[in-house]
């Protein structure tokens, strides 16, 4: 027989992983997200963009994106012995370290413009993170599109942001514009 595990050996080994990993990573992006400020002065007097969502979104969704991480990482972990599990483990770790410097750099040091560059180097590890996911495990690269299409979001918004804010960029607080009309 060619059978490594039964599938409830498998299932108890991907329960096990996420156990550990999902409540990880979810700590993990919450400690990055508090390491810059979404309600300080400066990001508050930026110019918002039309397609900048409720607040109240941003919290949601990154719960929901670290546990789906999670969990398609738990499904990479417990492929024991499959072709390219740790190459695909060294890319989430790339990925994610790129996704948890976003915070401190865009909220912590107001680098908007920096920010669109580790964004855009985000989009390509997420990119190459779910083909090598989907190559492990196919549920594991469904698992991250929905991040992969959040990120990809994030850039553009992170580019509109750089767009209407170009004076901020790197300033301690906000420029505020007043208008001086008839």
């Amino acid at each position: 027989m060619n059978i490594l595990a039964s599938a409830g050996q498998l299932r108890a080994s991907f329960l096990r992983w996420a156990l550990v990993i999902v409540p990880v990573i979810v700590l993990l992006g919450i400690l990055s997200s508090q390491l810059g400020n979404p309600n300080s002065q400066w990001f508050q007097g930026l110019a918002k963009p039309a397609t900048y969502p409720p607040p109240a979104t941003f919290g949601i969704v990154w719960i929901v994106l670290y546990v789906l991480m999670g969990l398609a990482l738990a499904l990479v972990c417990g492929a024991r012995g499959a072709a390219g599990r740790g190459v695909a483990v060294g890319m989430f770790g790339i990925q994610l370290l790129l996704n948890l410097a976003w915070s401190p750099l865009f909220f912590g040091m107001h680098r908007i413009s920096q920010a669109l560059y580790l964004l855009l180097a985000l989009d390509l590890a997420v990119l190459a993170t779910t083909a090598l996911f989907w190559r492990v495990r196919p549920r594991a690269g469904l698992l991250l599109l929905p991040y992969f299409a959040w990120v990809c979001f994030a850039t553009v918004l992170n580019w509109q942001f750089l767009e209407l804010n170009r004076a901020s960029d790197g300033q301690p607080y906000a420029v505020k514009r007043i208008e001086i009309g008839p």
